[in-house]
């Protein structure tokens, strides 16, 4: 392509345009709507792979702009009335397309990678571990913003009307959303009885993905590979479209991309669990003693170290033998709707857990007390409030000696939480040190099995 040629292509298409159009309300997103994409580990900031999910996100709308604005510059032939005086020209009809849609590949493809850059500035400075293996997110979403403008303008060339690009626009929404909330999903019954959704096979073929819940998930090779097919095999629809001259030809152009879904979908992983992966890389421990955190927090585990080994030590000193001997980054990513799974001799973490991302210093003992003790049974992906969170503080209380509410808990709520807990930490303050012991043995059988209720235990009740 002659650089002259797509330098005044650049200045006299929509393509410029088009770029602004896709950058600046994906960065007002970002910025100025809050959401869980500004907090925690899974932040758009704070991590590598997050970053890229969470601009590939956007594509549920992004994408949906990019094929409206190529159907827009698709009809700019038709709208001059040069369709005829450019078909009688010597040069191949192949070369203008090309122009065509390389200047609105390059803006876009260049929107999309400033975005980027603009999250990649901030994790820089937010995380310690860098790693190549957030690069193929972030490629096939500019894949897929390329792809959807040439199609658009191949659809646009095609159909020649005013109307062809809205309807363009809001068919390409149409198909992000049913790929989102229904076509794209299937119902799933958890362990517990909850109901929920998982994605399927065909909810890939949707250039945006789902919203970020756990910074060591990722997309799997297949995902990447499979999507490539499908992305390439629109856009070499949508540039067929741009040269086609005759109506076979342009029902011929549909082959490409009838061909890549099928092939995509042969490639395409068919279970949850192999297309939304952990990252083994990330998930590797790092470690000071029996304190460990992933990869991804390794700048936290200086912070954690001490208030760690100081929880392991006033554990044993309450449980003896009982005591769980080592504090770890919970790395388990299980599904939305399940049961957390817990280890008695581990005290299992999450640094977005509302007790442990609410402490500092020296409370970070005291968190990490509470979930030795009673590690909380609450549906993953759901919250809650009221039996867990007594036990957590009842039982951190009896390990201390001293009952307060734990990091974390509501201003709102903490004279609640003491109206609550403060009579049961009396009467078990007050019993023979065998008949705490056997109260807090059948919490802590409560709490691990995610079987009766702990609090109940507690207060002298059945355990199941």
């Amino acid at each position: 392509m002659n650089v002259r040629v797509l330098r005044i292509e650049l200045k006299r298409s929509v393509a410029p345009w088009a770029g602004a159009v896709i950058l600046t309300p994906a960065l007002a997103f970002l910025y100025l709507i809050p959401g869980s994409w500004w907090t925690g580990t899974t932040a758009w900031t704070a991590q590598w792979t997050s970053m890229a999910l969470w601009t590939r996100s956007l594509l549920f709308y992004l994408w949906p702009l990019a094929v409206g604005l190529g159907a827009l510059q698709g009809l700019r032939d038709h709208r001059s009335k040069m369709s005829e005086l450019l078909t009688s020209t010597p040069r191949p009809a192949r070369h203008r397309a090309a122009t065509l849609a390389g200047a609105t590949a390059i803006t876009l493809a260049s929107a999309f990678a400033l975005l980027v850059l603009v999250g990649a500035v901030q994790v820089v400075a937010n995380t310690e571990y860098t790693h190549l293996g957030w690069l193929p997110i972030s490629l096939v979403g500019a894949l897929s913003l390329v792809a959807g403008a040439v199609l658009g303008m191949g659809a646009g060339r095609a159909l020649p009307s005013v109307l062809t690009p809205p309807a363009l626009a809001m068919g390409a929404f149409v198909f992000t959303a049913l790929m989102q909330m229904s076509l794209g999903r299937t119902e799933t019954a958890t362990a517990t009885g909850l109901p929920g959704t998982e994605p399927n096979r065909i909810s890939l073929l949707s250039p945006a993905v789902q919203e970020v819940r756990d910074a060591l998930v990722t997309l799997s090779a297949s995902v990447h590979v499979g999507q490539t097919i499908w992305l390439l095999a629109m856009a070499a629809t949508g540039f067929a479209l741009l040269v086609a001259a005759t109506p076979r030809t342009r029902l011929l152009s549909l082959t490409p991309v009838l061909a890549g879904a099928v092939i995509a979908l042969l490639v395409l992983p068919s279970d949850p669990r192999r297309m939304y992966v952990v990252d083994k890389a990330a998930a590797e421990l790092v470690c000071d003693g029996p304190v460990c955190v992933t990869k991804t927090q390794q700048a936290r585990l200086a912070d954690l170290a001490g208030p760690g080994k100081k929880a392991l030590r006033l554990l044993h000193g309450a449980l003896g033998s009982q005591a769980p001997v080592s504090v770890r980054e919970n790395t388990a990513v299980l599904p939305q709707g399940s049961t957390p799974q817990w280890s008695r001799k581990t005290v299992l973490f999450d640094f977005d857990d509302d007790i442990i991302a609410a402490a500092k210093g020296e409370q970070l003992t005291w968190a990490l007390i509470a979930k030795g003790m009673v590690p909380g049974c609450t549906p993953v992906g759901w919250s809650s409030f009221g039996g867990d969170l007594f036990a957590q503080t009842v039982a951190a209380g009896w390990v201390l000696g001293d009952l307060r509410p734990l990091p974390g808990t509501p201003a709102s709520l903490r004279r609640e939480v003491d109206a609550e807990t403060r009579p049961v930490w009396k009467e078990l303050k007050a019993l023979p040190r065998a008949e705490q012991l056997s109260r807090i043995n059948a919490m802590r059988a409560a709490a691990f099995s995610c079987k009766g209720d702990p609090f109940d235990a507690l207060k002298g009740g059945a355990s199941r």
